[in-house]
């Protein structure tokens, strides 16, 4: 099985997440940052993958190291999950719509960190949580797990729209990026024999 487990325990923060890839959509999160625990959902709906997240953090200050620190456990866990990632496909894209909103993710689980983020959200919240957060959730899942990531916002006025497609768009393009390819036959995709963080 390809699960990834992390513990990450901080003076801000204790989390403790896992992620098996070949899952069927099923999410446990509580993480006191309720649109957070719905976009989570999304990831694991949508890629169908297990993601279990449980957090205790200093939201008395703000959501800010919470966020930030799940994002890097899951990647962490992602990463772990991945293995040598010998016989996956690698590269994942898809663009989801919910209602007027639109929006494009391509990603390459390369081993290289890169986010490319063009969002425009025209609100400062959704709920309780800061729309600055998102950005920063992705730059910091991408650090530890070391993936090329592109998030292209191509339309829309609803941020919760905007942010919600977004997670969905990610999710299908992770789903496509860590299944088997049947005609690589357990190689590793990447001409150079080996795609690590290194």
């Amino acid at each position: 099985a390809r699960i990834g487990e992390v513990s990450r325990t901080t003076k801000e923060t204790d989390v403790k997440v896992s992620i098996n890839l070949d899952g069927t959509g099923i999410c446990r999160s509580d993480t006191g940052i309720p649109f957070l625990d719905h976009m989570l959902d999304q990831l694991a709906s949508h890629g169908l993958f297990d993601v279990n997240v449980m957090a205790k953090g200093d939201l008395h200050i703000d959501d800010h190291h919470t966020n930030e620190d799940i994002a890097l456990a899951l990647g962490t866990a992602l990463l772990q999950a991945l293995g040598d990632r010998k016989g996956i496909s690698r590269f994942g894209d898809f663009t989801a719509p919910l209602d007027e909103a639109l929006v494009h993710v391509v990603l390459d689980l390369s081993g290289r960190p890169f986010l490319a983020y063009d969002m425009d959200i025209p609100t400062e919240r959704v709920g309780t949580y800061d729309t600055q957060l998102v950005e920063h959730f992705f730059q910091s899942l991408v650090n530890t797990s070391g993936m090329t990531l592109h998030i292209r916002k191509l339309s829309g006025k609803n941020s919760h729209h905007i942010i919600e497609a977004c997670f969905k768009a990610f999710a299908r393009a992770l789903r496509k990026a860590t299944e088997y390819d049947e005609r690589r036959k357990g190689s590793i995709p990447s001409s150079k024999g080996v795609l690590s963080r290194a």
